[in-house]
């Protein structure tokens, strides 16, 4: 494993910091857009900590909310230490800048091999894991000829295309994001080839615990990595309802390039990207296509490092606001998402009352984030 980059943009955390980080995102409720609010909030992760119960009595909850031991925290340190592999935070010179700027980018990502495949621009290649010949062979050929221009190329790890992309890619850098553990790899017939890409020039990223087994809900929060990751990404057979059409809406979401491969009309597979086509995705025909359509974005820099996003360690004083100006904002939502600031102008309140009640709301369990920042009351 590569050594933290002291030359790198960035602040390293302090042991006592990624504790209260590891604690903070694995305990009840607390996803990456809580985490960022909570730390803005509080000013740090211990802090955050603290102020769980507070929060979530006051949100309303009918049960005390489950926080994460420092004994857990310190377990799945070592257990990440076992197996050859650490944890990066989102301010921290290893972390990778692209992904950094996105909607609810991880706090923490358990990382295993290269790091410097990750300092990389990074181009993604997703597709159908009951992929032809014709489409694994041209996956290889895009990878292999964006590796070999210097990008690293970024997939999910799933049959099909993406193993096709990640062979590809062993010699020149490949990233796999996985929608389990980092111990948990699936599908298992590729333990092997994740062993040859975190054994190379490649890296494994997972922003779930170790053991943790993928379930069908956890692939769409890996697609969000991949897509994150690249500043690009290629789409090569995907059917009409995929997973690789998630992952092409997240990129779109996140500014990134979406490219897609067109296919004939009678094959189920190729619907999906066709229908890529129609919607304004850049067609591809050879990796010519993306080398060309990327290098304008690689060579800027177009993810300036801002202060590192570490707390200070130290708690920020907290005004909490009333009952009266928690039940205006209970009033003002409901199951249809809407807009923070559309809440803050309904209610005349101030942002920062707010965004604490809605901290309130969302650690007791009664919150619903949606993408591109949207909230809505629970069922």
């Amino acid at each position: 494993m590569d050594a933290p980059s002291a030359g790198s943009k960035g602040t390293v955390l302090s042991e006592r910091q990624r504790i209260a980080w590891l604690r903070l995102i694995r305990s009840d409720n607390v996803g990456p857009a809580t985490f960022r609010d909570l730390i803005n909030h509080f000013g740090s992760a211990e802090a955050a900590l603290a102020a769980l119960p507070e929060l979530s009595v006051r949100g309303g909850a009918t049960r005390a909310i489950r926080i994460a031991s420092e004994a857990e925290a310190h377990r799945e340190l070592e257990a990440a230490h076992r197996f050859g592999a650490r944890f990066v935070g989102i301010g921290e010179p290893d972390y990778p800048q692209a992904l950094k700027q996105i909607d609810g980018a991880p706090p923490l990502l358990a990382v295993k091999g290269a790091l410097a495949a990750a300092k990389r621009p990074a181009v993604g290649i997703v597709g159908s894991r009951n992929a032809s010949a014709a489409g694994t062979k041209f996956a290889a050929m895009v990878a292999r000829d964006c590796g070999r221009a210097g990008y690293t190329v970024v997939s999910g790890l799933a049959r099909g295309i993406d193993t096709s992309a990640h062979r590809a890619s062993l010699g020149t850098g490949t990233i796999a994001a996985l929608a389990g553990g980092l111990d948990k790899p699936y599908p298992p017939e590729n333990l092997g080839l994740i062993e040859e890409i975190t054994g190379g020039n490649g890296l494994a990223v997972s922003e779930m615990p170790f053991g943790w087994e993928p379930r069908a809900r956890d692939f769409p929060r890996r697609n969000r990595l991949i897509a994150g990751v690249a500043l690009g990404l290629v789409v090569v057979e995907a059917a009409t309802r995929s997973g690789s059409l998630i992952t092409a809406r997240l990129a779109g979401d996140f500014g990134r390039l979406v490219f897609a491969v067109p296919g004939s009309p009678l094959d189920p597979r190729c619907h999906g990207t066709n229908g890529l086509l129609k919607d304004g995705a850049s067609i591809v025909t050879e990796p010519a296509d993306v080398i060309e359509a990327l290098a304008p974005l690689a060579r800027l820099e177009l993810f300036p490092s801002s202060r590192a996003e570490a707390p200070a360690g130290e708690s920020k004083p907290i005004t909490m606001p009333g009952d009266s100006d928690r039940m205006r904002i209970i009033d003002a939502l409901g199951p249809t998402p809407v807009e923070i600031d559309d809440v803050i102008r309904h209610t005349g309140l101030p942002a920062s009352a707010v965004y604490l009640i809605l901290l309130e709301l969302d650690i007791s369990g009664r919150l619903h984030r949606h993408q591109g920042g949207l909230v809505s009351l629970s069922d």
